[in-house]
């Protein structure tokens, strides 16, 4: 029995590992798209290496009977394993998360006030800066964000953790799917300019080169478009708690 056993065991060793071989392209094609969607200081090596060990994992626990593909499944873990790594990382300056929270006080305070979305030089000027100070915050912000709106709940920066001293049961319920009820409601909410940058982003899922293209601003414009948008959001989710 016991060498059966262990036949069974090398035989399905050796089926992983072709598996894995398979499907090592894919984990390629998932970093080379991340990669163009992220901070210029994220390795392509880095992230296809997190990927094959999340590819090597995803052969160890498919379960064929729960009715996903391998391909789909191993996707979605080949994808979370290279944000997992990046998250790990998490380069970001003190002084960036800092400003974010800063900022995105400051927009939540003026929207209460004037009942409509802040302006940029209003926003500058509260912060006691001209806009140009005030867009190199948005530029920093973006130059060290992880651009994955699934990447929501996650991370000192996440949408999450900027709701100041968050109820237990509204915390459950954004983690749950009334997160992307809330979510969609305050997209649609956003600027003209803003909601088309993130529908863009996020839905068509082009970068922030094509993105300027079609716009037709700077991809340095874009990114701090983005950056604003996604500051603007943490201001109106923080604002449920108000509610």
């Amino acid at each position: 029995m016991s060498l059966i056993i262990k036949k069974l065991d090398a035989y399905n060793q050796c089926e992983k590992q072709d598996t894995v071989e398979k499907h090592a392209p894919m984990v390629k094609r998932i970093a080379y798209h991340l990669k163009s969607r992220m901070p210029a200081n994220i390795m392509l090596d880095d992230l296809i290496q997190a990927g094959m060990i999340g590819l090597l994992e995803a052969a160890n626990n498919y379960d064929a009977t729960q009715g996903a593909s391998f391909e789909t499944y191993a996707s979605i873990r080949v994808r979370g394993a290279m944000l997992d790594d990046v998250r790990k990382n998490d380069w970001a300056p003190r002084s960036v998360h800092r400003n974010n929270r800063r900022v995105a006080e400051v927009v939540r305070q003026i929207e209460n006030e004037k009942g409509r979305d802040a302006r940029d030089t209003e926003i500058a000027e509260a912060l006691d800066m001209d806009i140009d100070e005030y867009n190199h915050i948005l530029q920093d912000a973006s130059g060290h964000k992880i651009l994955s709106f699934e990447d929501i709940g996650s991370g000192e920066e996440s949408l999450l953790n900027t709701i100041p001293n968050p109820q237990s049961e509204v915390l459950d319920a954004l983690q749950k799917e009334d997160m992307k009820s809330l979510v969609a409601k305050a997209i649609a909410s956003l600027p003209e300019r803003e909601r088309l940058v993130m529908a863009l982003y996020y839905d068509e899922e082009l970068n922030l080169r094509e993105i300027g293209a079609v716009i037709g601003v700077s991809e340095s414009r874009v990114s701090q478009i983005h950056s604003q948008a996604v500051i603007r959001l943490q201001a109106r989710l923080a604002q449920v708690t108000n509610d």
